[in-house]
């Protein structure tokens, strides 16, 4: 069953994605698929391969984006941002929860200028808090 969150107009997030919900993200007018979960976190979980594969399958792109239990690092930011700038329309991130996928949306947005506050609320709306990497994204804005 989808839960989908839509952080914008461009940007939805999710947990965890089974190859049935790519028909949905693509009702939506989805373009890209963003993995931001390691392949084997959860063995019993879809891995990359059959989400890749049902995208592919539907006339999506697919980039894998995953962060692990040791945080964020600068290339998968960098990686965000180029997903989001070559996407052709909007983009569903997903990983186990959607908070990952949050959170890495929060700090390319704040790399590309987005204010920190403004970032705060559209994530709560969705339903996430960014307040464990909010000096992250207070660094990143301030670039």
């Amino acid at each position: 069953m989808s839960d989908f969150r839509r952080l914008n107009e461009n940007v939805l997030v999710s947990p965890q994605l089974a190859p049935e919900d790519i028909a949905a993200a693509a009702a939506l007018g989805v373009t890209t698929i963003v993995n931001n979960r390691p392949d084997g976190e959860d063995p019993s979980a879809p891995q990359g391969d059959a989400i890749e594969a049902a995208a592919a399958a539907a006339g999506m792109n697919y980039v894998a984006i995953p962060i692990g239990h040791s945080g964020f690092s600068e290339p998968q930011v960098s990686a965000m941002i180029a997903a989001l700038e070559q996407a052709e329309g909007p983009i569903l991130a997903y990983c186990r929860s959607g908070t990952r996928s949050t959170l890495l949306w929060a700090l390319a947005s704040a790399k590309q200028g987005e204010d920190p506050d403004t970032i705060a609320r559209t994530a709560a709306q969705a339903g996430y808090d960014v307040s464990p990497i909010r000096s992250l994204i207070d660094m990143l804005a301030a670039r």
